[in-house]
């Protein structure tokens, strides 16, 4: 069993900053990819980006060149560190693990973004 902690969401402006968080623990072996995803109301939940344990790492089109996943193994954590950030970026992001990308098996509570002026 794996158990995903988020931190770092909040209410920011548009063009602003926030970094999340994620540590793991209980059974890490088991995790091989680690991502972030999100769901505005009304909307499906998507794939934010997400990361290997190799550090491969891959994007949606949406926040390319904006967003940056990241690890430290060290801490059990994932990070995504998002800048220039916009309204439609809005949504709760949550946290993801699996054995494999785009097949998450474990999931955090989710952390409010809110981008508002």
């Amino acid at each position: 069993q794996v158990q995903l902690v988020e931190s770092g969401g909040g209410l920011v402006q548009p063009g602003g900053s926030l970094r999340l968080s994620c540590a793991a623990s209980g059974s890490i072996f088991t995790i091989n990819a680690m991502g972030w995803y999100r769901q505005a109301p009304g909307k499906q939940r998507e794939l934010v980006a997400d990361i290997t344990r190799g550090g491969t790492t891959n994007y949606a089109d949406s926040v390319k060149g904006r967003f940056t996943i990241s690890r430290d193994n060290a801490k059990n954590t994932v990070y995504l560190q998002m800048n220039s950030l916009k309204p439609e970026d809005t949504a709760v992001y949550y946290c993801a693990s699996g054995l494999r990308v785009g097949a998450p098996k474990y999931w955090g509570q989710g952390t409010q973004v809110t981008v508002s002026s």
